[in-house]
C-alpha cells in the first residue's frame, strides 16, 4: 500500500477499508509513515469525517499498537468509568471505591489536566505518598486486594494514540468526533474490560460545547464498546457550571473525603450515583436503575466506600492520616473572600472562566510538562439559584501568590451573572444512552 493514496482516497471523501486503516496506523506507530503524512490523514479525516467501520477499525489498530492488558485474574465484573471531562470534576475519586463496594472491579486508567481541565492524576498526587505510576503488576495486585485502583496510562497502552494524539494538538485536528472517539475507546479497550461508562459533558467547561455533540460523541463511543463486545452506557451531564462547591487539587480531595463519608453536595452526588448505576446493572449486580440507587447510597451514608478509598490510597502507598485529617494536605498561604458586588440570585457560574483562573493560580497546566501547585484553587463556590447578598463570599480563594490571585480575580469578574429573579439550576442529567 502507498500512504498517499490512502490520503487521498479519505480527502475525496470515501471509507478507508480496515486493512488501509491498519497498514497507517502500523506505520506511524512503527516511525515507518512520518508525522506530515499522518497530518494530513487526519485533517482530511476532520473535514470528511468517518462512517462507523472506519471508527471501529481505527479503534482497533491503536488499541492494537501496543499491549491489551490480561485481567483474567481477577475474578469480578471488571468496569471502568471515563468523563470527557470537566472543572471541579472529582467522581472518579468518589466512584471508583463506592463501586467496588458493591462486588465490582474498578480498574480505572486515567490522565492529567491540560488546559482548564483538572485530572484525577493530579488530584490524587496531593495526598503525600499517592503513586500513580505502579507497574501493571502491582496495579493488578491492588485490583485483587480492594477492588479499585487509580493509575496513570503505561507506554505499553496505545502508543500509536499518545503520538497521534501529540500530533492532534499542534495540527488543529483536536475536535474531531471519530477521532476523540478512537482515542478514547482504544486505550479504554485495551485495559481488558468487560464494561464501561462513559461520562460526556456538555457546556462552558467541557471540550464538547453542544448537547447535540456531546450526544453524537456519547452514541460513537458506545457503538464502537459494543462492536467490541462490551456492556456500554453513556450518561450526558451539564457541565455549565462547575461540579461541586471546589475546584483544585488538595480542596477536591477535601470534598472527595466529604462525600465519601455522606456529606457532598448534591450535584456531584447525584452523577456519581447515576454513573455508579449504570456500572450495577452492567455488572449484574442490580437488577434495576431504583434498586442500584438505593445499594450505592447505602454504601455512602455507612461509610463503606471512604474505608475502601482508604485502602486503595494505603496500597497505592498514599497517606491514610492525611484522609482521616484533611489538615495535613497542602495549604494555601492566602485564603481569600471574593464578594458579590450586589444581592439577588446566582443565574450563571462559568465553569470556563473558573477553571482558567484555577490554571492562572496554578492549580492547572498551559503546557504538558508544567508543574503544578497541589496547594491552590478555589472553594465555597456558589451554585445556580443560591441566594446570595452584596459583600457576600461567591467563593475563596486559595493562593500562594498574590499577583496570581489578582491576575485570577480578573476572570473572576466577569464569571458570575446575578439576577433580581431566581433562576432553577440546569437540569444536571440530560440523557442516557
Amino acid at each position: 500500500m502507498v500512504p498517499q493514496w490512502i490520503i487521498e482516497k479519505k480527502r475525496d471523501g470515501l471509507a478507508l477499508a480496515a486493512d488501509e486503516i491498519r497498514f497507517f496506523i502500523g506505520g506511524y506507530a512503527t516511525g515507518k509513515i512520518p508525522d506530515y503524512q499522518m497530518a494530513a490523514l487526519a485533517m482530511a479525516v476532520y473535514f470528511k469525517g468517518m462512517t462507523s467501520d472506519e471508527i471501529a477499525a481505527l479503534t482497533d489498530a491503536m488499541m492494537r499498537s501496543g499491549k491489551v492488558l490480561d485481567t483474567s485474574s481477577i475474578c469480578l465484573p471488571k468496569i471502568d468509568k471515563h468523563s470527557t471531562g470537566g472543572i471541579g470534576d472529582k467522581v472518579s475519586l468518589i466512584l471508583a471505591p463506592l463501586v467496588a463496594c458493591c462486588g465490582i472491579a474498578v480498574p480505572m486508567i486515567s490522565g492529567r489536566g491540560l488546559g482548564i481541565t483538572g485530572g484525577t492524576l493530579d488530584k490524587l498526587e496531593s495526598i503525600p505518598g499517592y503513586r500513580t505510576d505502579l507497574s501493571i503488576r502491582e496495579w493488578l495486585h491492588v485490583l485483587r486486594k480492594c477492588g479499585c485502583s487509580i493509575i496513570g496510562q503505561t507506554a505499553q497502552i496505545a502508543p500509536a494514540d499518545k503520538k497521534l494524539y501529540a500530533l492532534r494538538d499542534v495540527t488543529g485536528t483536536v475536535p474531531s468526533i471519530p477521532l476523540i472517539s478512537a482515542s478514547i475507546m482504544s486505550k479504554k479497550l485495551a485495559e481488558g474490560l468487560d464494561s464501561l461508562v462513559l461520562d460526556v459533558t456538555w457546556g462552558a467547561g467541557a471540550f464538547m460545547k453542544s448537547c447535540a455533540d456531546a450526544r453524537k460523541l456519547a452514541r460513537t463511543m458506545v457503538e464502537i464498546g459494543r462492536r467490541a463486545g462490551k456492556g456500554m452506557a453513556a450518561v450526558i451531564t451539564d457541565m455549565n457550571q462547575p461540579l461541586g462547591h471546589a475546584v483544585g487539587n488538595a480542596v477536591e480531595i477535601i470534598e472527595t473525603v466529604e462525600t465519601l463519608k455522606g456529606h457532598g453536595p448534591g450535584d456531584l452526588v447525584d452523577v456519581t450515583l447515576e454513573l455508579g448505576a449504570q456500572m450495577l446493572i452492567l455488572g449484574k449486580r442490580a437488577r434495576n436503575r431504583k434498586e442500584a440507587l438505593a445499594i450505592l447510597r447505602r454504601h455512602l451514608v455507612s461509610g463503606a466506600a471512604f474505608i475502601k478509598f482508604k485502602e486503595m490510597v494505603c496500597l497505592h502507598g498514599g497517606s491514610v492520616a492525611a484522609l482521616d485529617n484533611v489538615r495535613k494536605l497542602t495549604q494555601a498561604k492566602i485564603r481569600e473572600e471574593y464578594l458579590a458586588q450586589r444581592g439577588g440570585y446566582v443565574a450563571g457560574v462559568d465553569a470556563n472562566l473558573i477553571g482558567k483562573a484555577c490554571v492562572v493560580l496554578g492549580a492547572g497546566r498551559r503546557k504538558v510538562d508544567d508543574s503544578i501547585d497541589h496547594a491552590v484553587g478555589i472553594t465555597g463556590l456558589v451554585k445556580i439559584g443560591d441566594s446570595i447578598d452584596k459583600g457576600s463570599p461567591l467563593l475563596v480563594l486559595h493562593a500562594n501568590d498574590r499577583q496570581k490571585m489578582k491576575e485570577a480575580e480578573v476572570l473572576l469578574a466577569h464569571a458570575f451573572v446575578i439576577s433580581p429573579a431566581k433562576k432553577m439550576a440546569p437540569r444536571l442529567i440530560v440523557g442516557i444512552i
